[in-house]
């Protein structure tokens, strides 16, 4: 299929590169101005709580806050296409910043869309299964409690109460500051390509609480959507065949019925980054994970513009992809659909 429709798959590909890009400059605009006016002059803040008028205004002419407002959007998107993106208040590069903190988060979403899919699609079989029965309701209770419970809550009941009971860590990527190199600056990619295991097994068990609390928040999406396309597929002819053929309720559940109502699960993991996403500050900040969530949180309280921006850039990118990797898989496991 994919060689038949490869045409097909390259041009949806290359329109959806081109609607990406009034999405991020809609996103640029709107965050720039929105920051720019929120605070008039943050370099009162940023000069410091003892500062002099001359500091102050030293700070203004040096970022070009003295400047039209118009002038100062223009120098930042001259930086933006220039790959600067501009600096923080302390002059450290954004850019540099973004990318040592985004892979850390990057790990923690695979591990919480790990979590999901090992959890959530197996949870919704049993729903499914056991529709309008104590396991239903049961399963049900269980992920509706994660979607009730707020990203804080949620996570500090496991840093202060199931992490402890269980020895897990609770904070950072490490139990100590690593001595390897960190290419990848993803804890356990790096620990394993230095072939220290020991370090990857630390940096496994640090992962566990963090993932399990984005997780958890967002079960629902991966078993509410089983359970759905379960319910439309049990009642099928072929899964009663495959019942009065004796074969196990397993075989029956997971080779047939579930195969053949995966394709509405894949697709809404995919979309689902975004949700993961929009919990990586409280959780990063509460686990003191060292990724873009935890950059995200001081870069808004230290009133860091350019740092602020660049991360929605960076969110809004990651959810316009993986909803465009979404609608390709969906393409490929459903060959009634046509790529547009």
């Amino acid at each position: 299929m994919l060689g038949r429709n490869k045409s097909d798959l390259i041009v949806f590909v290359g329109k959806r590169l081109v609607q990406l890009l009034p999405v991020v400059l809609g996103v640029i605009v709107i965050t720039f101005f929105f920051t720019h006016v929120a605070v008039q002059n943050p370099c009162a803040i940023w000069a410091g709580p003892h500062a002099t008028q001359d500091q102050i205004q030293a700070c203004i002419v040096r970022f070009g806050l003295d400047r039209p407002l118009i002038d100062q959007f223009w120098n930042y998107m001259a930086s933006l296409v220039s790959g600067e993106w501009g600096s923080s208040p302390r002059g450290v590069p954004v850019l540099l910043s973004i990318s040592s903190a985004f892979p850390a988060t990057l790990e923690l979403v695979l591990a919480a869309l790990f979590i999901m899919t090992v959890l959530g699609i197996p949870l919704g079989v049993v729903a499914a299964n056991g529709s309008g029965r104590w396991a239903d309701h049961l399963v049900r209770t269980f992920y509706l409690s994660g979607w009730a419970t707020p990203t804080y809550l949620g996570s500090v009941i496991l840093a202060i109460a199931v992490g402890p009971a269980l020895g897990l860590p609770t904070k950072g990527a490490f139990s100590s500051t690593p001595t390897f190199s960190q290419p990848t600056h993803m804890s356990v990619v790096d620990a394993l390509l230095s072939l220290n295991f020991p370090a990857g097994a630390d940096a496994v068990l640090h992962l566990v609480l963090p993932a399990s609390a984005m997780a958890f928040l967002n079960l629902g999406i991966a078993t509410r959507m089983t359970r759905t396309s379960m319910l439309e597929v049990l009642p099928l002819d072929f899964v009663k065949t495959a019942r009065m053929k004796g074969l196990s309720e397993f075989v029956v559940l997971y080779k047939h019925a579930l195969r053949n109502s995966l394709i509405s699960t894949t697709t809404i993991l995919g979309t689902s980054i975004a949700f993961l996403l929009s919990g990586a500050v409280v959780i990063e900040e509460i686990f003191q994970w060292p990724g873009i969530g935890a950059y995200a949180f001081d870069a808004i309280v230290g009133y860091n513009f350019n740092g602020t921006i660049a991360v929605v850039i960076v969110f809004a990118i990651v959810v316009v992809f993986s909803t465009l990797v979404s609608d390709i898989i969906y393409g490929l496991l459903d060959p009634r659909v046509e790529w547009r």
